[in-house]
C-alpha cells in the first residue's frame, strides 16, 4: 500500500487566520474564547464562544461569492487556499483527475438556515434568495473547493458530529493509500456560532458559561468555536519526487461505533478506535509520545476518554502526554479534528506540545499527564488525534514524524 504524507496546511479559527498565527497561540497557551457578538446574543444563556471576531468576508470574496457561500464554506475555501499554496501543487491536467476533496461538517450552512428562518417566520416574508439551498447544503464547502482547484476525483462530505473531520481525513488517507487517488484535500469546517446554533446547543445542558477546563476536576462543560482546517494529503512517492516539504506522515486510522447511547460516550468504543489506529499503523503503544485528546471539558467525556487511553496503553499511559486544545480554540464541532491536527503536526515538527489551558484542579478520574497550562518541549516520533462524537462515533488518526 502507498505511504501518505501531508504537504500543505491551512486554517482559520478564533486563534488566527492562518497556520503560523495558530501555532504561535498554541505555543503561548493563548485563549480564543471571549464574549459572543452576533444578533440576539442577549437572549442566550450561553454568551461565550471561540468566535472569529475579526472576520470580513469581503476581504477574501467578491459580492457574488458571498451571496453563494455560507460562512462555513468561506472558512473552508480560505483554509484550502492556504494549504494548496503551501503544497506548491498545480492541479491542471492529469493531476486534477487523480485528486479529490473530502471534508467534514456537522452543521453545514447553519448561518444560512438561521438567517432565512428569521426572514420567513420573524419578518413574515414569503420569498427567500434562490441560492439558499446550494448555500446551506452540507456538501457546499467540498463542492466549492473541488471547483476552485479543478479536483475531478472523489469529492464528498462526511457528517459525524464532532468526529466529522477525523472521519474525513481518515477516508482521504485510505483513498490515497489504496491508490484510488493521488492527492486529497481534506479536513473540516464549521460555523455554528449564531443565535439558532447556540440556542439549540443550550438545550443539551453541556455548555459552560465561563470557561473550558478539560480534565480539571472543576470542569463544567464545553465551549463552542468556529473555523476550519484543511490539509493536502499526498502520495509519498509523488511528494518526494517533486521535492515537497513534508509536514508529517499519516500512518494509521481506525473508526468504531459505541452502538450504545446517542450522547453518553463509551470507554470501550473509544478504546477500540485507539487500538485499531495503532494496529493499522503497525505501532506498539510505547511508540506513541503524544495524544491530542478529544477533551471537551464535560464531566462524562473527559473521564471516559482517560479511561479508554489508560486501558489501551496500559503502563505506558503514565508516560504519555495528552492535551486538549479546545480550551484555546473552542469545540469546532465538525471542524474540530482538523484544527487539532495542527497541534499534532507542531508536536512532530517543532517538538512543542500544546498545553491544556484552564486546568485548575487534579481529577483522580483523569490522572494522566495532560500538559497543564504551559506548552512543553518534547521530541516525539508518533502521535494520535482522538475524536469521539455524539452518536457514539469514534475516529482516531496516527501521524509520524518524517
Amino acid at each position: 500500500m502507498r505511504r501518505v504524507v501531508i504537504t500543505g496546511a491551512g486554517t482559520i479559527n478564533a486563534l488566527g487566520h492562518d497556520v503560523p498565527t495558530t501555532l504561535a497561540a498554541f505555543r503561548e497557551g493563548r485563549c480564543g474564547i471571549s464574549q459572543l457578538d452576533f444578533r440576539d446574543v442577549d437572549r442566550l444563556s450561553i454568551q461565550i464562544g471561540a468566535q472569529v471576531h475579526d472576520w470580513r468576508a469581503e476581504d477574501y470574496f467578491n459580492r457574488q461569492q458571498i451571496l453563494l457561500y455560507d460562512k462555513f464554506t468561506q472558512f473552508a475555501l480560505l483554509a484550502a487556499k492556504q494549504a494548496v499554496a503551501q503544497s506548491g501543487l498545480d492541479f491542471q491536467g492529469a493531476l486534477g483527475l487523480r485528486s479529490g476533496v473530502v471534508l467534514g461538517t456537522a452543521g453545514g450552512g447553519l448561518n444560512t438556515w438561521d438567517e432565512n428562518y428569521r426572514t420567513v417566520y420573524e419578518e413574515g416574508k414569503n420569498r427567500v434568495h434562490p441560492f439558499v439551498v446550494p448555500k446551506l447544503m452540507n456538501n457546499a464547502a467540498a463542492s466549492h473547493v473541488s471547483m476552485e482547484f479543478g479536483l475531478r476525483g472523489p469529492a464528498f462530505t462526511v457528517a459525524t458530529a464532532c468526529a466529522s473531520s477525523n472521519h474525513a481525513m481518515g477516508l482521504a488517507f485510505q483513498m490515497i493509500r489504496s491508490g484510488a487517488a493521488q492527492v486529497m484535500l481534506t479536513g473540516g469546517s464549521e460555523a455554528m456560532l449564531c443565535f439558532g446554533g447556540v440556542k439549540a446547543w443550550e438545550g443539551l445542558r453541556v455548555m459552560s458559561k465561563d470557561a473550558c477546563r478539560p480534565f480539571s476536576a472543576n470542569r463544567n462543560g464545553m465551549v463552542q468555536g468556529e473555523g476550519a482546517g484543511v490539509f493536502v494529503f499526498e502520495d509519498y512517492e509523488n511528494a518526494r519526487a517533486r521535492g515537497a516539504d513534508i509536514l508529517a506522515e499519516v500512518v494509521g486510522f481506525a473508526m468504531s461505533s459505541d452502538a450504545q447511547d446517542i450522547v453518553m460516550p463509551s470507554a470501550q468504543g473509544a478504546e477500540r478506535a485507539i487500538t485499531g489506529a495503532l494496529q493499522d499503523a503497525g505501532l506498539n503503544p510505547e511508540d506513541v509520545g503524544y495524544i491530542n485528546a478529544h477533551g471537551t471539558g464535560t464531566a462524562a467525556n473527559d473521564k471516559t476518554e482517560c479511561a479508554a487511553v489508560a486501558h489501551a496503553f496500559g503502563h505506558h499511559a503514565d508516560r504519555l502526554m495528552m492535551s486538549s486544545t479546545k480550551a484555546m480554540h473552542g469545540h469546532v464541532i465538525g471542524g474540530t479534528g482538523a484544527v487539532e491536527l495542527l497541534a499534532c503536526i507542531m508536536a512532530l515538527r517543532e517538538g512543542v506540545i500544546a498545553p491544556t489551558i484552564g486546568y485548575q484542579e487534579p481529577d483522580p478520574e483523569c490522572a494522566l499527564d495532560v500538559v497543564p497550562n504551559e506548552a512543553r518541549d518534547a521530541r516525539v516520533e508518533t502521535v494520535l488525534s482522538n475524536a469521539f462524537a455524539f452518536g457514539g462515533l469514534n475516529a482516531v488518526i496516527a501521524l509520524r514524524r518524517v
